[in-house]
């Protein structure tokens, strides 16, 4: 388990920040047919207009392939390493499988090297391995679940995360996610047991703003702060709160306006998340 390191005030950039230890990290470098070029985007679309504000630079870095799937049932899998991803907060594990193949996954909290992961209805119930939701017990701690059957996990992914299982009834587990929603999903969907490891992640004090500028992030200038023809909140004499409720430059409600709208999946949520207080 990684640890907060303080580093020491040898600078105003220095004096407020921390990184993690790399203490589980057994690998400096990737496997090199698990990775792919990552061309930048810079928040751009196929027309080249900006769609994704604040957006651009960041280091240069390459795809790790994940394997989200899961799809080799029956075949036991060692954990050949622990490596760092600069694409997600999670750290990732390569898993060297029985007939030779290597993949990635999410390295689960206190997963290590040498422990036998396996993938399928007959799995035991530990850290690291995949089963469907019918296979699982309820109260249990899952992570890289499914929404559609064999499409791969898509929810709880990132690092420290978890959902647990709820209940079962008829076709349909309960899910209750990190958000606080309740949500149905088919017992067929596949989930992997146990927490995402790299709990501390959202701890970490970024310390400078360069720092942010590594991770792809550019500034963001307050609306407040323009004028009238950039913003709905620009202009006034002298300093202004605003006038108005916080919204986008087009006028859309900024701070807890409902934006989901997705009526055919409406059905599949029993609990909305919880209100932000």
């Amino acid at each position: 388990m990684s640890t907060i390191v303080k580093t020491k005030p040898t600078s105003p950039g220095r004096r407020a920040q921390e990184y993690l230890s790399f203490e589980e990290i057994t690998k400096d470098r990737p496997e090199r047919r698990l990775t792919k070029k990552l061309n930048k985007r810079s928040g751009r679309n196929s027309y080249g207009r900006i769609t994704a504000k604040h957006r651009g630079g960041g280091a240069k870095k390459k795809y790790r392939i994940i394997d989200f799937k899961r799809d080799k049932d029956g075949i036991p899998a060692k954990v050949s390493a622990i490596e760092y991803d600069p694409n997600r907060s999670a750290r990732i594990a390569l898993l060297t499988y029985a007939d030779g193949e290597k993949r990635y996954i999410l390295a689960p909290l206190d997963i290590k090297v040498g422990d036998i992961l396996e993938t399928g209805p007959d799995a035991d119930i530990k850290p690291g391995n995949c089963l469907p939701l019918e296979n699982i017990p309820t109260g249990t701690r899952i992570h890289n679940i499914e929404l559609k059957q064999n499409k791969g996990g898509q929810i709880v992914r990132s690092a420290g995360g978890y959902a647990r299982l709820m209940a079962k009834e008829g076709s349909y587990a309960q899910i209750l996610l990190p958000s606080g929603e309740v949500r149905m999903i088919h017992v067929k969907c596949k989930a992997t047991v146990g927490r995402v490891g790299n709990e501390k992640h959202s701890d970490v004090s970024i310390g400078k703003a360069g720092r942010t500028r590594w991770m792809g992030k550019r500034p963001s200038v307050r609306g407040v702060a323009m004028n009238p023809v950039d913003h709905p909140m620009g202009g006034g004499e002298g300093r202004s709160s605003g006038g108005r409720q916080p919204c986008s430059p087009w006028g859309v409600p900024a701070k807890g306006k409902r934006t989901r709208k997705n009526a055919r999946t409406d059905q599949y949520i029993v609990k909305r998340r919880a209100k932000r207080k």
